[in-house]
């Protein structure tokens, strides 16, 4: 048998754990993962290289009914994602029937090659509720086989792992070997931020931000970074910085210890909030920063 590669691509809708799944399949954390919907707003490729494989795996944004601009690009990413899989991931969670799934179902059915219907979460429900899961998703999507997980605490995922392989087309491998992902160090950057605005900001505010990594400079012993928080309103500056920018600080000091996790560098953060009105309703703006 030749090298296997291919594209495994991961859909579902907002929060069901695909994010945490791919960086279980890749053994590091990759990519962001929050508690909150729509965490994943871009399609991220992970690539996991194996001697004779490389697994070519793509975390997508939950699918939802878009409201505005940006989910609509958002969607996108997810139409593209069922173009190119060589193998495709739906993930739902414990207690999530497919009657309740419908953009979810629609996409599924729509591809033609192999399918894995992934029921997560499984850690929260008892055995005769799970098995009552698997066969209603079995009878939504009968070509797909159906498989119990719970990507948050690795069960079923090393074997999952071993099965997407061995799905894999015969192919060399699309990445260098030494590559983990399609995304910059830049991109990650900006990503660590918007997570740590995801975790220590409710209501609006997270989802009316954008970061941008303006400079990025490596120095023998310190990484030096800037980046500009960009919200909507003014009012969404002022809760960002907060009273005497200490809401500003615990963001800072918060994301910078998540990017020198990242980097394994010591790293000097320069964070300034911005405002640029609607820019998710503006699809000028939303091309200029990277939808």
């Amino acid at each position: 048998m030749g090298h296997r590669a291919g594209y495994v691509n991961i859909i579902g809708a907002p929060n069901v754990g695909k994010s945490t799944l791919l960086n279980a399949l890749l053994g590091e954390r990759l990519v962001i993962a929050t508690p909150k919907a729509q965490t994943t707003r871009h399609r991220i490729l992970g690539i996991l290289n194996g001697d004779d494989h490389q697994l070519v795996l793509s975390d997508t944004p939950g699918i939802l009914e878009p409201q505005y601009p940006l989910q609509a690009s958002m969607m996108k990413a997810v139409d593209e994602a069922l173009k190119d899989a060589d193998v495709l991931l739906v993930m739902v969670e414990h207690g999530q029937l497919p009657d309740r799934a419908e953009g979810v179902l629609q996409r599924a059915r729509r591809f033609k090659g192999p399918m894995l219907v992934l029921v997560n979460k499984i850690d929260l429900g008892d055995q005769e509720g799970v098995a009552a899961m698997l066969g209603a998703w079995h009878e939504a999507l009968p070509e797909a086989e159906v498989l119990p997980v719970s990507a948050l605490h690795g069960f079923h995922v090393p074997e999952l792992r071993e099965k997407l392989v061995d799905l894999l087309p015969e192919h060399p491998p699309y990445f260098p070997k030494d590559e983990l992902s399609d995304r910059n160090t830049r991109f990650f950057i900006s990503e660590f931020i918007r997570e740590q605005v995801l975790e220590h900001y409710k209501q609006e505010v997270p989802y009316s931000t954008q970061v941008v990594v303006n400079s990025f400079v490596e120095e023998p012993d310190i990484v030096k970074i800037q980046a500009d928080v960009i919200v909507m309103r003014e009012s969404q500056k002022g809760i960002l910085i907060g009273r005497q920018g200490t809401a500003l600080r615990r963001l800072g000091t918060a994301a910078r210890k998540a990017i020198e996790r990242f980097l394994g560098s010591k790293v000097f953060l320069d964070l300034r909030v911005k405002v640029d009105p609607d820019w998710r309703e503006d699809a000028r703006k939303l091309k200029r920063y990277g939808y």
